[in-house]
């Protein structure tokens, strides 16, 4: 049917006439989805406008071209009047993914950069797959070319914030260089001039180096990758993938593969010198950009040609370690540490250059590159020793160097025991490398040996402030015990058990806080990791609570998060069976008033009420603690009854009996405090902590913070783009700040009511409005601080007399109402008292106690008129004088 409707298309383009096929009629029907009618439900349009383009492929730029123009045409709608900003991103994308950049471009007659534009640059960049490297070359380089020809003469004419601009363009357009060489089509063929356009850049323009490196790193991994992966496993990954990249990798063949990798193998000689000669002077920054692209030119690069580039940077080496050997000792200190510096980052560099060509060494080369490492491990420099041990973290990846070298490499490791403390996280990566080889062994005695000499190190280092060396600990002690577990069937469970009590007995051998501390931590990510050892981690408690006695923050700190992991991945039935002995245990060491880890035994039997139930804690709970137990039984229960009420209660319910798996967190685990953080994704979190009122001021502060933190966050963000904002952008600037401006201008109502702090309306004269100048709606704080007192009124004329105002009860030299003779009482009235509201009834009898003077003259003069009511008052004040 596609086919057909294609066949016609350039039948009429020829001048041929034909009715509509069924598939123009299909894409007819999709292109009206986007009239205005349907703006309610465009979100759903676009998705099934996307689904099409996916499936049609290439052909969709034959059939579906208006569809786009459509699309492209709502880019210029404001954010206030189209929300569906991401979907039609994601629609245009699949549109440029499916027919691919050239043809898009081609149809939107985009043939220049500028306002009306620009928005395409992200959805090009991120949806570009399987296009040709002609396009880059050919198009997108047009492109760059007449921007560059136009900064030059907008920095002539002064016209430096257009020129900044059009850099920004010329970089966006250098940014589509890594989506080009996404299975690209055409390396075989147009590599060649490529090549030489990448080489120009690395050298003549910085800010586009890394850009370059990650497009080299594409070209280089999608091709190996099409000839290390099997077809089967390419079929199961696949399911991830769109139809344009599914189709995009389909065409990566073996054959094409290897071809690609010849294309770029040829010139890897000429790339390789170029970023030779950049490494050797870049930035510690640049450096991490160019070591992989280097890494990978050289595992398909010929053994000859890496070897050249090793050699030579080994002399270098050779020569920069001797210069430092052959420092003269009458020069100033400060000129030695200068040289000294300089020195020590040359062979820094060149380290790092040497150990980036590894993946194309020979053998030889390799053992050169290692007899180099080993004093350098040894050196006082502690760049030097942390650039060898990463060197070597990378030699020990190749299991047979490390069968020929093992014993070297095992005598090294021991000689050089104290590294300086740079060093550590990469000593840890060659102890991972090495243990885990080692344990494969079959010798189960000299397995043991080599863990127990480097054991101590390793739970050492879990006490590191260092977050990747702890990791690196963590992570080694996992794998170590993972070895052990995969050891066979037969040992599998006395093996684990050995290890953990290898670990196990630092709690005897340790003499220092931080040693034993260390110790608990590891017992406690093991307990916490393999479910294996819980049974064993019991039998630990007693030792555990006794050394909770200590006066020491770090063993106690370490200890309640022993018992935490215990009892997060312990089963109910096994809590059970230890539950009187561990809330013995921590209400015992809980009784200290001093001590700063009340709330965190707090959690911890919040946990236990969670997994055994509130009956059976209660059971065991000794009595003068009981009172704890009440205030998580409220706590919990009043959590239920909001989370009732809410709309989302089933899944904030306590009663929720998922036990979610968790993974480790150390900051979590060994916290202070239990605090609503604590544990929110573990299968143990409860949230039950007690926040006082202080506690919810300083959130509701916070959360103030927050939003204030959010509003500024959105002003700075692109609404359209979810991109930072750009402030060189006119428009940009222009649009958000007319945005802000309708978010925030408040209703401008005429009728609407002056109203003092204290919330009593203000009525004022007409002719009072009259004179009184307009205010702006930043002044009204302001305004309102005012006193009322002040605008009382006299009198008010009206078309049939005068009005009475009742002027004569103010007052010129107070506030507030005069009684004054021969006139009736100032107006009563009953304030509203918030104490009516309490239900302490001597409050209410407080706030009441006036009602009845006010009341007094109002129940005398009931039923009579005014005229009737002051003649009776004058007529008792004439009986009062006579009786004097």
């Amino acid at each position: 049917m596609v086919s057909q409707g294609i066949a016609q298309i350039k039948a009429r383009h020829q001048g041929l006439k034909s009715d509509p096929t069924v598939i123009e009629k299909i894409c007819a029907i999709l292109e009206g989805l986007l009239d205005v009618r349907y703006s309610d439900v465009w979100d759903k349009s676009f998705h099934l406008i996307s689904v099409t383009f996916d499936k049609l492929g290439e052909f969709s730029a034959d059939l579906l071209p208006e569809a786009l123009k459509n699309l492209a045409d709502m880019q210029n709608m404001s954010d206030d009047d189209f929300s569906f900003r991401k979907q039609l991103n994601a629609c245009i994308g699949s549109a440029v993914a499916a027919m691919g950049p050239k043809n898009v471009l081609e149809i939107l007659q985009i043939r220049s950069l500028c306002d009306e534009n620009e928005w395409i640059l992200p959805i090009l960049e991120k949806h570009i797959v399987g296009a040709s490297l002609q396009f880059f070359l050919k198009d997108v380089l047009g492109f760059v070319k007449a921007i560059e020809k136009s900064i030059t003469k907008l920095l002539k004419d002064d016209k430096l914030f257009s020129a900044k601009r059009a850099e920004g363009y010329v970089y966006s357009l250098w940014s589509l260089l890594p989506s080009c060489c996404n299975y690209t089509c055409d390396t075989s063929s147009n590599f060649r001039v490529l090549q030489s356009v990448l080489c120009d850049t690395l050298q003549n323009q910085h800010e586009l180096r890394g850009i370059v490196c990650s497009s080299i790193q594409v070209l280089i991994k999608q091709n190996k990758e099409a000839l290390s992966v099997s077809r089967e496993e390419d079929i199961l990954s696949e399911d991830e993938l769109s139809k344009s990249e599914r189709r995009a990798k389909e065409r990566y063949t073996k054959n094409l593969a290897e071809e690609n990798l010849k294309a770029i193998r040829s010139f890897s000689s000429k790339l390789l010198d170029v970023l030779c000669s950049i490494f050797l002077t870049s930035s510690k920054d640049a450096i991490g950009l160019l070591q992989p692209a280097i890494s990978e030119i050289a595992s398909i690069s010929d053994k000859d040609v890496v070897g050249k580039f090793f050699l030579d940077s080994i002399r270098k080496l050779l020569d920069a370690t001797k210069a430092v050997n052959a420092e003269p000792v009458d020069d100033s200190l400060m000129q030695i540490e200068t040289n000294s510096n300089t020195n020590s980052m040359t062979r820094a560099l060149l380290l790092d250059f040497a150990a980036s060509l590894m993946p194309g060494l020979a053998a030889k080369s390799v053992n050169v590159l290692f007899s180099y490492v080993k004093p350098a491990i040894k050196d006082s420099d502690s760049l030097i020793q942390k650039r060898a041990y990463k060197v070597l973290s990378m030699l020990l990846k190749d299991a047979e160097f490390v069968e020929k070298n093992l014993d070297v490499l095992l005598e090294l490791m021991i000689s050089s025991m104290p590294c300086q403390f740079p060093s550590k996280r990469y000593r840890l990566e060659c102890l991972y490398l090495l243990i885990v080889y080692i344990l494969k062994d079959s010798s189960m005695v000299r397995k043991r040996d080599i863990i127990s000499s480097f054991i101590t190190e390793i739970l050492l280092a879990l006490k590191e402030a260092n977050k990747k060396t702890r990791n690196r600990a963590y992570d080694l002690l996992i794998e170590i015990a993972r070895a052990c577990e995969d050891a066979g069937n037969d040992v599998r469970k006395d093996s684990l058990h050995q290890f953990f009590g290898m670990v196990a007995g630092g709690l005897v051998s340790g003499q220092t806080p931080c040693a034993i501390s260390a110790v608990v931590t590891g017992l406690a990510r093991l307990t916490y990791e393999f479910s294996e050892l819980i049974g064993l981690a019991y039998k630990l408690l007693p030792q555990t609570f006794l050394l909770m006695q200590r006066n020491n923050r770090e063993i106690v700190k370490a200890n309640l998060g022993f018992v935490k992991a215990l009892v997060a991945k312990s089963k109910a039935d096994m809590l059970h069976e230890h539950l009187k002995g561990v809330v013995e245990g921590l209400l015992s060491w809980q009784s200290d008033t001093k001590n700063s880890f009340k709330a965190k035994v707090k959690s911890l039997i919040e946990i236990l009420v969670k997994k055994c139930g509130l009956d059976a804690v209660k059971a065991v709970m000794p009595e003068e603690h009981m009172k704890l137990l009440t205030n998580i039984r409220k706590i919990n229960e009043r959590k239920m009854r909001k989370a009732k009420s809410s709309e989302d209660g089933d899944a904030m319910s306590m009663a929720s009996g998922a036990t979610r798996q968790s993974r480790w967190n150390h900051t979590q685990m060994f916290s202070d405090f239990g605090s609503d953080d604590d544990e929110s994704d573990g299968p143990f979190s409860t949230q039950h902590t007690v926040t006082s009122r202080a506690g919810s001021k300083a959130s509701t502060r916070s959360s103030r913070r927050r939003q204030a933190d959010k509003s500024l966050l959105e002003k700075s963000i692109d609404q359209s783009t979810g991109e930072p904002l750009d402030l060189l952008d006119q428009k940009t600037v222009r649009l958000a700040l007319k945005s802000g401006r309708k978010r925030t201008a408040p209703d401008d109502d005429e009728d609407e009511f002056e109203v003092d702090p204290e919330g009593r309306i203000i009525v004022r004269e007409e002719r009072e409005k009259r004179k009184k100048k307009p205010v702006s709606r930043d002044d009204d704080e302001a305004d309102g601080r005012s006193s009322v007192r002040s605008q009382s009124v006299k009198k008010r004329k009206t078309s049939s007399g005068w009005a009475y105002t009742g002027h004569e009860y103010t007052s010129k030299k107070a506030g507030g109402d005069l009684k004054k003779k021969d006139k009736m009482e100032p107006y009563a009235y009953w304030p509203l008292d918030r104490k009516l509201l309490n239900r302490r009834s001597d409050r209410k009898a407080s706030a009441r106690k006036g009602m009845a003077s006010v009341m007094k003259v109002t129940k005398r003069l009931e039923g009579k008129s005014a005229s009737a009511a002051l003649a009776a008052k004058r007529t008792g004040k004439m009986k009062h004088k006579k009786n004097k």
